[in-house]
C-alpha cells in the first residue's frame, strides 16, 4: 500500500496567503504578543516559528521573555494596552492548575489561543457564536482547530452532510487528553458527529455526539477498553505525547488508517507508512495559521466595539 505524506506547509499555504492578502488589502497592522516564561525547547521553537510566519504575513509580533513569577502582571499590562490585539502564552509555565488560572487572566477579547473560560465553555457546549445575533464566531483553541483543518484538507470530513454531522461514521482515536489540545479536540470532533476515543495514562474515554436533551453537547463515557482495542478499529489515529520515547505500534493500525502527529516528537514508528494511507508528521504551521486567523477575528471584534 502506498502512503501519502502530507506536510503542514502544504495545508497552511492557502490560509497564510489569505491572511497576508487581508492584511495588505485592508492596510492594517494587528499586533500579537507572545509571553515565554519557561525553558521548554519546544516552546522556544514554536515562538521562533510564530515570529517567522508573522513577518511573512504582515502580523506585528513581539516575543516577551519573563520570569514565571512576573507573568501574571505582564499579561495584565498587555490586557490594558490598546496597541496589543492578541495575547498568547507558551505553556507549560508552572505545569499545574496555576496555568489554568493564567489562561483566564488573558482578556477574552485578546485571547488568540481560545483558552479562557468563556471560549472553552462555549466549545464544550457546542456554542459557536459569542453573541445572540450570531455575527461573532467563538475563538477555538489553535492546535485543536488546526487538526480540524487538517482533517478537512485530507477529506476526513464529509462536506455533503450537514454541519455538526460531517464526521458521522468516523472512528477517531486521540492519544492525548491534555486540557490544551487532547480534550478540546475530542469534544470538537464529537460535536461534529464522530466517535472519538480519548487516551491518556488514566485510561480511555469515549466522546460522542449527545442525544435527547443533550443533543447539542457531546457525551463522555468512561470505558475499560485498552489501546489494543481501539487503534485497530480507528479510521484516524492522532498522537500528541510529549515524550521522545513514546511510539505507537504500527502493528496496531488497521490497513489504510490515517496517522496524524501533533507532538514535538515523532510518536509513530518509522514504519508507519506500511499501514497508513495518509501520514501527517506535524501540524505546527497550520497551528500558527489558525493563531493568525484568530488574531484577525479578535482585531475585528475590537474595531467594531471601538466604533460603537
Amino acid at each position: 500500500m502506498s502512503c501519502r505524506t502530507v506536510f503542514a506547509g502544504e495545508i497552511s499555504s492557502s490560509y497564510r496567503e489569505e491572511i497576508k492578502n487581508t492584511i495588505n488589502t485592508r492596510g492594517i497592522h494587528p499586533k500579537l504578543v507572545g509571553f515565554l516564561a519557561n525553558q521548554d525547547p519546544a516552546a522556544l521553537k514554536y515562538a521562533e516559528s510564530t515570529a517567522k510566519t508573522c513577518t511573512e504575513t504582515g502580523v506585528v509580533f513581539e516575543l516577551k521573555k519573563c520570569n514565571r513569577e512576573d507573568l501574571e502582571d505582564e499579561i495584565v499590562r498587555a490586557n490594558e494596552d490598546e496597541n496589543i490585539n492578541g495575547i498568547m502564552v507558551y505553556y507549560p509555565v508552572f505545569g499545574d492548575r496555576q496555568d489554568q488560572y493564567l489562561q483566564n487572566v488573558v482578556d477574552s477579547s485578546k485571547d488568540v489561543e481560545g483558552l479562557c473560560h468563556k471560549y472553552i465553555y462555549n466549545m464544550y457546549h457546542n456554542i459557536r457564536f459569542i453573541d445572540k445575533e450570531q455575527t461573532q464566531k467563538c475563538i477555538i483553541p489553535c492546535t485543536p482547530l488546526a487538526i480540524v483543518k487538517v482533517l478537512e484538507y485530507i477529506k476526513v470530513y464529509n462536506p455533503i452532510l450537514a454541519y455538526g454531522n460531517r464526521l458521522h461514521g468516523r472512528v477517531i482515536t486521540i492519544v492525548n487528553r491534555s486540557e490544551i489540545v487532547g480534550r478540546p479536540l475530542a469534544a470538537l470532533l464529537a460535536n461534529d458527529g464522530g466517535k472519538v476515543y480519548s487516551i491518556d495514562i488514566n485510561g480511555i474515554q469515549e466522546f460522542n455526539r449527545g442525544t435527547g436533551l443533550r443533543l447539542k453537547k457531546h457525551e463522555v463515557i468512561d470505558t475499560n477498553l485498552k489501546l489494543e482495542d481501539v487503534i485497530p478499529i480507528s479510521d484516524v489515529v492522532i498522537t500528541g505525547v510529549p515524550s521522545p520515547s513514546y511510539k505507537l505500534p504500527t502493528s496496531l493500525l488497521r490497513d489504510g488508517a490515517i496517522a496524524i502527529n501533533f507532538s514535538a516528537f515523532k510518536n509513530f514508528e518509522d514504519n508507519v507508512k506500511e499501514k497508513a494511507s495518509i501520514y501527517v508528521p506535524s501540524i505546527g504551521k497550520v497551528t500558527i495559521a489558525m493563531l493568525e486567523r484568530n488574531l484577525l477575528r479578535l482585531y475585528d471584534f475590537q474595531m467594531s466595539k471601538s466604533e460603537k
